[in-house]
This record gives C-alpha cells, sequence and structure tokens, in this order.
C-alpha cells in the first residue's frame, strides 16, 4: 500500500464573511483539481472570535486525519510573517491535543515572489484600463499606493513595505507607497495623503490581499470616501489577486520547499522526545507526483534572515 504524500494545509486569514470564505474554499478546490494526487485541505484561523468562519484549522486537520493522513506541510495564506505563525501554530497546537500522531511542517507564507509581482502588476493595469500591455515609461504619472492588512507586529508591516519596493523596481511607475486597512499606520486615507503631496497625478489603490473578503472591501470603501472629497485627483481601485494559477504554483512551491529544503526532515512527532528519529526523506514525501518542480530555495530568499519555519514536530518546536 502506497503511503500518502503529506497533505498541503492551507491556513487562512482574516476572512469574515461569506464571500471570502467562498473564495477561500474555491482556491482548495482548484488546488485539489490541479494536483489529484496531493491531499489539500484548510481551514481559517481566526483567534478571539467565538465563532469563525468554517471550516476552522482544526476542523482541517480533523477531515485529513480521518482520511488517513498523518503528516501535513502548513502554509499560511497570508503575506506577512509574524502573527501568522503564532496563529497556525496555536491551532495546530490544539490539533495535535486531539490527534497525538500528527507531524507536521509549518512552510512560509507565499510572500513577493517574481510571480505574485506580476499579478500584482496586471492588477494594477486592469485598474488602469490598460488595452495592451504598458512600457515602463507610460506609467511615470503613476502612482500606486500598496495597501496591506496591518499589524502591531513590525515585521509583518515591514514585509508590505518590501513588497512596495520590489513592486516598484524596473517597472516605471512614479512611486509605490504602503498603507494599512487596520492597526498600523498610515491608514489608506493618510497613504492617498501622501501620494498627492508627493506629486501623484494617478493613483491606483492596490491591495496586498490574496482574496476577497471585508479587508479588501474597507480598502475600496475608505478609498471612495476618500476620493469623492478630492475629485480632482484620479483615483483607481485595483482588485484582490484571486486564486490565478500563479498564485496556487506559489503556494504549492513552498509545499515543496518545506519537503525539499527541511533540515530536520528525518524528524517526526517523536524524535522531539529524544527517540531515534528515522531518517531520509519524510514517509510519502517521494509519491508526489504532477506538482510543478522547482528550484531549491534558500530559507533567506525572500528576505527572511534567520528565520528556519520547516520543523517537523510539535507547534512549539518552530524556532522565531
Amino acid at each position: 500500500m502506497t503511503t500518502p504524500p503529506p497533505a498541503l494545509l492551507i491556513a487562512g486569514h482574516a476572512i469574515r464573511d461569506d464571500a471570502g470564505a467562498e473564495a477561500f474554499l474555491g482556491l482548495l478546490g482548484e488546488l485539489g483539481r490541479r494536483h489529484p494526487g496531493l491531499p489539500v485541505g484548510g481551514g481559517f484561523v481566526e483567534p478571539g472570535f467565538v465563532e469563525p468562519f468554517r471550516p476552522s484549522l482544526g476542523e482541517a486537520v480533523d477531515g485529513l486525519v480521518e482520511g488517513g493522513v498523518r503528516r501535513f506541510v502548513v502554509v499560511p495564506l497570508a503575506w506577512e510573517p509574524g502573527r501568522a505563525e503564532r496563529d497556525v501554530a496555536a491551532a495546530l497546537a490544539h490539533a495535535r491535543e486531539r490527534h497525538p500522531e500528527i507531524s507536521y511542517i509549518c512552510g512560509r507564507p507565499p510572500g513577493p515572489r517574481p510571480a505574485l509581482l506580476d499579478l500584482l502588476e496586471r492588477r494594477t493595469e486592469e485598474a488602469l484600463g490598460s488595452s495592451a500591455p504598458r512600457m515602463p515609461g507610460d506609467r511615470a504619472d503613476v502612482t500606486v499606493l500598496l495597501v496591506g492588512h496591518g499589524s502591531t507586529d513590525p515585521e509583518a508591516n515591514a514585509e508590505v513595505h518590501r513588497a512596495a519596493r520590489l513592486l516598484w523596481e524596473g517597472r516605471g511607475y512614479a512611486g509605490v507607497e504602503t498603507a494599512f486597512v487596520s492597526l498600523a499606520a498610515p491608514d489608506v486615507p493618510s497613504g492617498l495623503d501622501r501620494c498627492v503631496r508627493l506629486g501623484a497625478r494617478r493613483i491606483v489603490v492596490l491591495p496586498y490581499f490574496p482574496l476577497t473578503g471585508v479587508p479588501a472591501d474597507r480598502v475600496r470603501q475608505q478609498t471612495e470616501g476618500w476620493t469623492a472629497a478630492r475629485p480632482e485627483i484620479e483615483v483607481r481601485s485595483a482588485d484582490v489577486i484571486g486564486p490565478e494559477p500563479q498564485l496556487l504554483d506559489l503556494v504549492v512551491e513552498r509545499y515543496r520547499e518545506a519537503l525539499e529544503g527541511d533540515r530536520h526532515m528525518n524528524r517526526d512527532s517523536r524524535d522531539s522526545h529524544g527517540s531515534p528519529g528515522h531518517g531520509g526523506t519524510p514517509p510519502g514525501a517521494g509519491d508526489i507526483t504532477g506538482l510543478p518542480r522547482q528550484p531549491r530555495v534558500r530559507p533567506d530568499d525572500d528576505g527572511h534572515h534567520g528565520h528556519d519555519h520547516h520543523h517537523w514536530g510539535h507547534a512549539h518546536s518552530h524556532a522565531h
């Protein structure tokens, strides 16, 4: 009997409405269709909310365990590190109390890889109404306001600033500024004010979210409120990225990276307690078929120097 590969478990964040939940479940379904040999599950991580949207991450683990899965690679569907990792670790610790036999690796969030930056560029061009690809020289009067969730964690906010810098590099925009929908400054109106002070003539407000939902709706509402008071400034609202093939491939890349680049791949849950490891590749890892092969990625390729997210075992075994 062939051991199934470790499941791909997607951890969703900050989606508290029907549209966002539907988009998330649609993304899971598309991943399953594209990779039929890979067990795929996912749920929402919503600490602090009495009635989180279903399924929760723990319920997703329950369903996969019922299907015979014991190993997971968890990929947070959030661009910003920090809070995502802590919330996922806490949710998995609770799941492991019910299922002590499971083990998992926490992979990195997708992050501003070239494919993701290309998708952000596409959404910007769509907002401008471009009928043909623009050259960098055609964008000299366009300023992009990249809007992230916002966090009390400086590392998470810094990731949005980093994405803005990478989006600006070589694309010919007048500038790419940042704002946040909550918990961090500047907010969207203040970000738009800054763009105008810097001389912006045309502004595209670009949500830095993978899927639709309440945060993206707030960005659009705040943009429309500001624009109503400043009709002389041309402001366009871009769409979220959505479940594009490039995003799905990036999620799978993080899955593969966690398996192939894990220095602790020979550990299982018992190794955390000092028992001998099995050695070699995790059971089932070599059975994965139909997934895109990616070049080996250094753990710090997205700038997270010193952060090793790839460990089989306990929620408390993740280095920070």
